[in-house]
């Protein structure tokens, strides 16, 4: 066993972590801003917690964001809230920000 090698492992271990936990942290966000969404279509909690779960289903759709979006704005909209495309972005940033606080503290 080499020096190199043990780097090379230590490398892939960390980006194996890395990217577990961005999953968690885009997971977690996805979370709150289900509920997020769901306070603001005034749901019960069992149908928040339902809701919540069904938008972290809907980022499996496709890469990116685009999924998660499409979902909220076609609900908010549906439920008759005025919303736009942007203000969802917004609260994905700012959900984003709250997931990583939530799992791995402040930076």
């Amino acid at each position: 066993m080499t020096t190199f090698d043990d780097r090379e492992r230590a490398f892939e271990a960390k980006f194996a972590r890395d990217e577990e936990m961005a999953f968690r942290i885009t997971a977690r966000r996805n979370r709150l801003v289900g509920e997020w969404a769901a306070a603001k279509m005034n749901l019960t909690p069992a149908e928040t917690d339902a809701y919540a779960k069904a938008v972290v289903q809907a980022d499996f759709e496709e890469a990116g964001d685009e999924d998660v979006v499409r979902k909220l704005l076609g609900d908010l909209t549906a439920a008759g809230i005025d919303i736009d495309d942007s203000a969802i972005r917004k609260a994905l940033d700012e959900h984003t920000i709250e997931a990583r606080r939530q799992l791995i503290g402040p930076e």
